[in-house]
C-alpha cells in the first residue's frame, strides 16, 4: 500500500478533530479519529454547565453540516447560545454517529513517529509513513499507520498549576483532595454542598476565575449559601485591565464576567490578593489549605482551592517528531506572533491556514486549542479553517489551502463561560458573537487584601 492510500489520523474527537475528518472526506480522504475518552466531545462533556459565549451559528463547521444534512439533522437556532452539554450532544454526538467507525474512543494515542525513524534520522525520512502508537481502555496496545497526523487533542487535559512558577507548588499534590482545577458546577447539588459556606481561595485571572468567583458570589447570596467567601489569588496587582474590558470590551458576555468579578469584590463576597505567587500549600491543623507565598506571606486558611491558571499543551507523544514551537506559547512558530496574549484578544487574531500551521516535519500538524499553546484566547470559527485548509493542502489543492475562506464577525468567535442563566440576557444589537453585557450593580471601595499584603 502507497502511502496516500493510508488514513490521515486524527487526534481527538472534539469539535475540530471532527470538523477535521468532515473535511477530509469532502477531499475524497480517509480520517481515522482516535479519542481518548469514551465518547466524541468527552472533554466538552466536562464542562457541559458551562455557557459558550458563541452562538450556534458561530460553532457548526460548515463541512460537518453538509455531512449531517442527509441524516435530517438541523442546525439549532442560530442566534442562541449552546452550553457545553448542548454542543456535545446536538452536535459532536451526532456528527460522530455519521463517521461511524471512522471514529474510535477509548483510544490514547501514546506516541507518533516516522516508521523506521527517529527525529534523528535524515535518510528517506518524507517518504515514510507515520506510526502512531494507541493504549486502547482495555490495555491492549496497536500501531497503525498514517498518511498525515493532525493533533487536535487540546489542552483541556493538561490544566496550569497553583504554583508561581508554572510548576506544581509545594505540596499541591499532596492537598489534591481539597484542590479543583476546573470552574464548578454549583447548580449540582454535590458541589454546591462542597463550596457553600466555605471559603474558598480562587488562583487565577482570566474568565473562567471570573466565572468562579461570580458563582461562589451568586451563592453567597443564597439562602443555602450563608457564608460563602472567596479569596481571589492574583499573581500581579489591580489595575484598570484587572477586569477586563467591561463594557468596553469586544466580547459583551467576557466584559459582563469581569464586571461580575469586580462586583463579587466590591460586594465584599470575595477579596483580592495581589502580588501573590503561590510557594506552597500547607494544612492546619484542622486540615484546612494554608497558601504561602514565595515571599513568606502566609494567607488565612481557605477550605477549598479553584486553580483557574490557565492550559498547557500535552507534547509528550509528539517527542519524536520534529516540530518547530515557540519557547514561550508552545505554538507554531508563524502562528506564536499572531496569537501573544500581550498583543491580541481572540477578535484580533486573523483567520490562518496550513502556512502557519506547518513543521518541519512534513504532514503533521497543531489545530485547535493545542495549535494555541499556552495562549489562553481561541476561536471556534478559526479551528474549522484551520483544519479546511489543512485538509485542501493534504490533497494537493495548494491554491484553496492558501485561500482564506472564513469572515470573521468584527469581535471574533471565542468559545468560554458566559453570563447567559438570566432570563433577560439578549444577543447583542449589530449581530455580534456574544450576548450584551448582563447589567451588573458595581459597588465602591474594594476591600483590602489580606494576608499582609
Amino acid at each position: 500500500m502507497s502511502t496516500q492510500q493510508l488514513p490521515v489520523v486524527v487526534v481527538g474527537a472534539g469539535p475540530v478533530g471532527l470538523a477535521a475528518a468532515a473535511h477530509l472526506l469532502e477531499r475524497g480522504i480517509e480520517p481515522l479519529v482516535l479519542e481518548a475518552g469514551d465518547a466524541a466531545g468527552a472533554a466538552v462533556r466536562e464542562w457541559s454547565h458551562v455557557r459558550l459565549f458563541s452562538t450556534w451559528g458561530e460553532v457548526v463547521d460548515p463541512a460537518a453540516e453538509k455531512l449531517l444534512a442527509p441524516t435530517g439533522w438541523v442546525r439549532p437556532d442560530p442566534a442562541t447560545y449552546p452550553s457545553g452539554g448542548d454542543w456535545a450532544e446536538q452536535y459532536l454526538r451526532p456528527l460522530a454517529d455519521v463517521l461511524g467507525d471512522r471514529v474510535r474512543p477509548g483510544a490514547t494515542v501514546t506516541g507518533v513517529a516516522r516508521a523506521g525513524r527517529d527525529r534523528v534520522v535524515d535518510a528517506d525520512r518524507e517518504s515514510r509513513p507515520f506510526v502512531v502508537h494507541v493504549e486502547h481502555a482495555d490495555g491492549r496496545e496497536e500501531r497503525l499507520t498514517a498518511r498525515a497526523v493532525i493533533d487536535a487533542s487540546g489542552t483541556w487535559a493538561t490544566p496550569g498549576p497553583a504554583g508561581g512558577s508554572g510548576l506544581p507548588a509545594l505540596g499541591e499534590k499532596a492537598a489534591a483532595d481539597r484542590i479543583t482545577y476546573r470552574v464548578p458546577d454549583l447548580k449540582n447539588p454535590a458541589v454546591r454542598a462542597r463550596y457553600a459556606g466555605r471559603r474558598t481561595a480562587v488562583v487565577g485571572s482570566g474568565a473562567s476565575a471570573f466565572t468562579a468567583l461570580a458563582g461562589l458570589a451568586d451563592l453567597a447570596k443564597s439562602d443555602d449559601g450563608a457564608g460563602t467567601h472567596g479569596v481571589w489569588i492574583l499573581r500581579r496587582g489591580i489595575s484598570g485591565a484587572t477586569f477586563g474590558g467591561g463594557e468596553a470590551d469586544q466580547l459583551p458576555a467576557r466584559g459582563a464576567l469581569g464586571l461580575a468579578a469586580k462586583s463579587a469584590v466590591d460586594g465584599g463576597y470575595a477579596e483580592a490578593v495581589t502580588g501573590f505567587r503561590t510557594d506552597a500549600i500547607e494544612r492546619d491543623g484542622d486540615g484546612r489549605l494554608v497558601l504561602v507565598g514565595d515571599d513568606g506571606r502566609r494567607l488565612d486558611p481557605v477550605d477549598e482551592v479553584i486553580v483557574l491558571t490557565g492550559l498547557r499543551p500535552d507534547l509528550t507523544f509528539l517527542d519524536e517528531l520534529r516540530l518547530d514551537l515557540d519557547e514561550r506559547l508552545q505554538a507554531p512558530v508563524e502562528l506564536a506572533p499572531l496569537i501573544d496574549p500581550n498583543q491580541h484578544s481572540c477578535g484580533t487574531v486573523y483567520p490562518h491556514g496550513v502556512n502557519e500551521l506547518s513543521h518541519p516535519e512534513k504532514d503533521v500538524y497543531l489545530v485547535g486549542m493545542k495549535s494555541y499553546g499556552r495562549a489562553p484566547t481561541f476561536l471556534a470559527m478559526t479551528g474549522y479553517e484551520q483544519v479546511r485548509s489543512i485538509a485542501a493542502a493534504i490533497a494537493g489543492d495548494q491554491e484553496a489551502a492558501e485561500r482564506v475562506e472564513l469572515t470573521l464577525p468584527e469581535t471574533g468567535v471565542c468559545g468560554g463561560a458566559g453570563l447567559f442563566d438570566e432570563p433577560e440576557t439578549a444577543p447583542a444589537d449589530g449581530g455580534g458573537c456574544c450576548a450584551a453585557p448582563a447589567t451588573v450593580q458595581i459597588g465602591v471601595g474594594a476591600p483590602a487584601a489580606t494576608g499582609g499584603c
